[in-house]
């Protein structure tokens, strides 16, 4: 039997807002409709909830409980965006995603075919919910047979994965859910409150032709819903087509020149296709098939989401160029470029360059990566480990941050590590006085402090390594050990 999923993000606005503003995280916070003292309260965290600050207080109310509150509006067209984001992404578990209409947040997936692609439905759940927390989004996922069940048990269980067995368990299960949960108008609710009605299931034994008489419209189609006389088909939102061009060559072009001329052919109606999206270039995928050998495909990435046609072309170039010559003669070309929708300021006409321009510097990183290749530039990153050069690993820079100084009373001192320690010719006795360590221009070394001892690897190759400190007459301060296993001096840096 098909399975489908809903993911419901709970307080979908709310949780946008949190992302933008990542140090309201321990306040009470809120989404108002307007930012004044008379803006209503639409959505609020646990925070608000335990200050007594609930959905439809007006702003100043709200501050008057609680002074610690953190308020603010999201526009309805980020909204869209981000929901337009969420389906792409989404899509990557299935091509079929329905977004709720008039729910920002809630979201239907279908799984019609996956049955032999996954493990089990529990995983499948589980991809979905990883993959939206790695985006820092609470998420929680159901795995069903009906629309309204998996809707409905998703509303009750937040961050929640939950796969049901048979369609008469989530019927079950649905029934005991709380009216409150449920995408009713506040007023509708507290009159059915009133006539005892506080379940999903006493909702749906209600008489269809009562609701239409007494409840507006979206009321009756949501017991329909509920009550499965409502069987909606998923509305998937249809996959754009990749903005592409291909051609084949007649005859092969072997020079880059004229093979840039063609490029730039190809690259300026995948351009007009993203602009008609209201989308920008991430990534140019360039798949070129060659006369006699096998097909070979380049990957270029601009510094950031752009339409520019000159500084694509300048970072193909540069790929290109940095190659020399063509190993063969190209015989089809295939240009993908992968998008990602414009965000305000690429498209507001007047643009503000602060003195440091992280932008132009993250153009030239993007340079420097296409012309030398990705891992060209990177940044170390800490990480436990029991020798220093184990303590570090070096990872992939994708763009520059605004510097944050700290003010500090003492300078501090650079340790450069050696990528592999440098052996020293052995030595007749173990103490390094007097040594010269780098040749007769530094001259000897008049002053050493240490050992530090680091030892152990048992577990791996045992270690015992004892550091010290060297000075050499000229000023410079040498990072030196004797290995006791190998009995070797060997230089491992030096500090600056």
């Amino acid at each position: 039997m098909d399975r489908l999923a809903c993911v419901d993000l709970p307080a979908f606005p709310l949780q946008l807002l949190l992302l933008r503003h990542l140090d309201w995280s321990d306040h009470p916070a809120a989404v108002v409709d307007r930012d004044g003292p008379q803006g209503r309260i639409l959505w609020v965290n646990e925070q608000a909830r335990a200050a007594r600050v609930l959905p439809g207080m007006r702003y100043a109310a709200a501050l008057s409980l609680t002074g610690r509150l953190r308020a603010a509006e999201v526009p309805t067209r980020e909204i869209e965006r981000a929901t337009a984001r969420l389906i792409r992404r989404l899509q990557r578990h299935t091509p079929r995603v329905e977004a709720a209409d008039g729910e920002p947040g809630v979201f239907w997936l279908d799984g019609s075919g996956l049955a032999r692609l996954q493990p089990s439905w529990r995983r499948w759940g589980g991809a979905i919910r990883s993959d939206l927390q790695g985006s820092g989004f609470v998420a929680s996922v159901v795995v069903g047979f009906d629309r309204f069940g998996t809707y409905a048990l998703a509303r009750t269980r937040p961050g929640a994965l939950v796969a049901l067995p048979d369609p008469e368990a989530e019927r079950q299960a649905a029934r005991a859910v709380p009216l409150d949960r449920l995408a009713l108008a506040p007023a509708t609710r507290d009159l059915l409150d009133k006539l005892g009605v506080t379940s999903a299931g006493q909702f749906i034994d209600l008489p269809a032709e009562g609701i239409g008489k007494r409840f507006d419209p979206a009321t009756l189609r949501l017991h329909h819903l509920a009550a499965g006389t409502l069987q909606r088909p998923l509305q998937a939102e249809r996959l754009p087509a990749p903005a592409q061009q291909h051609e084949i060559l007649e005859p092969p072009v072997a020079d880059v020149e004229r093979l840039l001329v063609v490029i730039e052919r190809l690259l300026k109606p995948v351009l007009e296709v993203l602009a008609s999206r209201a989308a920008a270039v991430t990534e140019v995928r360039l798949q070129l098939e060659f006369e006699r050998l096998d097909g070979h495909t380049e990957t270029i990435r601009p510094a950031a989401p752009t339409r520019d046609v000159s500084q694509l072309l300048d970072l193909v170039r540069l790929r290109l160029q940095g190659r020399q010559r063509l190993p063969d003669a190209v015989a089809e070309i295939t240009l993908t470029a992968r998008e990602t929708p414009v965000t305000a300021s690429q498209t507001s006409l007047f643009a503000t360059r602060p003195r440091r321009d992280l932008d132009a510097a993250n153009r030239a990183l993007a340079r420097v990566r296409t012309e030398l290749g990705e891992n060209t530039v990177v940044r170390a990153r800490l990480r436990d480990g029991h020798l220093p050069e184990g303590s570090f690993t070096w990872e992939q820079l994708e763009t520059l941050a605004s510097p944050r100084p700290r003010n500090v009373t003492a300078g501090r001192l650079v340790r450069r590590i050696r990528a592999r320690p440098l052996a020293l010719p052995p030595r007749p006795r173990q103490e390094p006085d007097g040594w010269m360590l780098r040749g007769l221009e530094q001259g000897p070394v008049v002053r050493v402090s240490g050992p530090y001892i680091v030892s152990g690897g048992w577990w791996n190759r045992t270690v015992h390594r004892e550091y010290h400190f060297a000075e050499v007459r000229r000023g410079d301060l040498l990072w030196v050990y004797y290995d006791r296993i190998r009995r070797r001096w060997f230089i491992h840096g030096r500090i600056e």
